[in-house]
């Protein structure tokens, strides 16, 4: 059981991976324009408001908003996608009903029962809100992530179903959209029943963290991070951005609540000297994290690659996402990256994240943001507006130190974990691999299954770019000469995961092994 939850945690982790590629290219699209367009920066900016410089920045926050607007289709397709073995297409297909299929159940719920938000209020104080025109709650990436893991394991079990011959039509892989159908009946049911506990005990935790003062500031930003990748940070945070749980003070003789509403009132208010001090306390502290804390991540993860092709091939992707998260302080990169890799490894950022608030907190840092917490809001809110509104040296004189601590911490728990992060796959792909001309003659397949200890032997099979990756009952069942005269390199035996390595060629060498199984009719391998 142990081994089939590691291997499932492995195909999860590569699945996440291609919805998490998509990110930070939108991230920057949509952190720039989204910081030089909003109103109180063009108030502030005069220079920025240019018809011509306004309509790039809109095209540019419609292409970013539209990625993270989709977000949760996108993370349920992907997964599917990754996770399924076969029939990828089908899957994705799969996916899409179920997604769907679930927000509408919670819709119909809600509407009942009575609990629908209206068109007078703001659906978040209920904790819903519009997916793709559909009023349902608010479950954010969490919801598409939920959908893409039950579609990949209900598309694994029955894609290659057989039903009578009067179904024959629908049977197959046509057979998985339509049981989603019925089976995310069952989950948004299921979803709509225990969702608003979930939020209700979100909203209770930031009331009681409001008056803790510092302590409150970690336990805010260490709520507010292990919320934001599940899409329930909105929960938390809107009462303190808009009530006056984040505070209450008057600006240009009105009484504004929440410590977002009071910052984009200052901002624009000439008698201004300090920003508010709430802002230390609960919004400053991810500047750390993003501009500074996430190149220490994105460094440790670069340095934990063996030293190789591996660490060259992946560091145009380390480079882009940590650019992504230090520029526009988007880190769903990053951070998706940790979580899927070890959960440890998210805790730990979690834990920094929240630390990087006390940091705030105790040097009055008080950098108010619109949209995220990079680079650019940096310079429009922080060194813009004055050290004496924002305190924002102590941001430049302390990242280093954070930066410093945030590599080590990762660095170290990536080595004691073994945490498979970008790079750092089971296996070591060399210049030989990648280059090599396997001797493998089409008709070899029964001699590799042969090779492998037979059907009966193999629990699971895939490949990579270069290698099949086999997982077997009885490893001492394997003939690596036999394995040898189909034109393997090598065999690597690590317990019961097998590495037969082909080059490049092994894509041909699985389909042929595919279709063998199909002759056949190996039916545990078709799933």
């Amino acid at each position: 059981m142990k081994e089939k939850l590691v291997e499932f945690g492995q195909r999860l982790g590569k699945a996440i991976l291609l919805p998490v590629a998509i990110l930070p290219v939108a991230g920057l699209l949509l952190g720039i324009s989204a910081a030089l367009t909003g109103e109180a920066v063009l108030e502030a900016y005069p220079i920025l408001d240019n018809s011509f410089l306004q309509s790039i920045l809109t095209i540019m926050n419609a292409a970013g908003s539209g990625v993270f607007d989709t977000l949760p289709l996108i993370f349920a397709i992907g997964i599917a996608v990754g996770l399924a073995r076969r029939e990828k297409g089908s899957a994705g297909l799969a996916s899409i009903v179920g997604y769907f299929v679930l927000i509408i159940t919670i819709n119909a719920l809600l509407d009942i029962t009575g609990q629908l938000a209206t068109a007078d209020m703001d659906p978040r104080l209920v904790g819903q809100g519009q997916q793709f025109g559909i009023m349902t709650l608010q479950m954010g990436v969490f919801g598409g992530i939920l959908a893409g893991i039950i579609t990949g394991l209900v598309h694994n079990r029955f894609y290659n179903i057989k039903l009578p011959e009067f179904l024959a039509f629908f049977g197959g892989s046509r057979f998985v959209p339509i049981l989603n159908t019925f089976v995310f009946l069952i989950v948004g049911a299921v979803m709509f029943v225990i969702w608003p506990f979930i939020g209700n005990a979100i909203s209770t935790f930031g009331e009681f963290a409001t008056g803790l003062g510092t302590l409150g500031a970690f336990l805010y930003g260490l709520m507010l991070r292990t919320l934001y990748l599940f899409g329930l940070h909105h929960v938390f945070y809107l009462p303190f951005w808009t009530t006056a749980a984040g505070g209450t003070l008057e600006v240009g003789g009105v009484v504004y609540e929440g410590f977002q509403n009071i910052f984009l009132a200052q901002l624009s208010d000439p008698n201004t000297t300090q920003f508010f001090g709430n802002i230390a306390l609960f919004n400053s502290g991810r500047y750390f994290h993003m501009m500074a804390g996430m190149i220490g991540i994105v460094l440790a993860m670069y340095r934990t690659i063996p030293a190789g092709p591996k660490r060259k091939a992946t560091s145009g992707f380390l480079i882009s996402i940590g650019l992504t998260a230090f520029i526009t302080g988007v880190t769903e990169p990053i951070s998706f990256a940790l979580l899927f890799a070890s959960p440890i490894l998210f805790i730990a950022e979690a834990v920094l994240f929240a630390c990087s608030f006390v940091l705030a907190s105790l040097f009055n840092i008080t950098i108010g943001s619109t949209f995220s917490a990079g680079l650019v809001e940096f310079l429009l809110f922080g060194v813009f507006q004055g050290n004496a509104k924002t305190n924002y040296l102590w941001i430049i004189l302390l990242s280093i130190p954070v930066l410093i601590v945030y590599y080590f911490v990762f660095k170290t728990l990536i080595l004691k974990l073994n945490a498979k992060t970008p790079g750092r796959d089971d296996e070591e792909i060399t210049e030989e691999e990648k280059t090599a001309e396997s001797k493998y003659e089409s008709g070899q397949a029964k001699d590799i299954i042969a090779g492998l200890g037979g059907f009966d032997n193999i629990t699971d099979l895939d490949n990579c770019a270069t290698r099949l990756r086999v997982s077997v009952k009885k490893p001492d069942q394997i003939n690596a000469d036999q394995l040898k005269q189909t034109g393997a390199m090598n065999t690597v035996v690590r317990g019961k995961a097998i590495q037969v390595i082909y080059g490049p060629r092994v894509n041909t060498i699985r389909n042929d092994i595919d279709e063998y199984i199909d002759e056949k009719n190996i039916e545990h391998l078709k799933q």
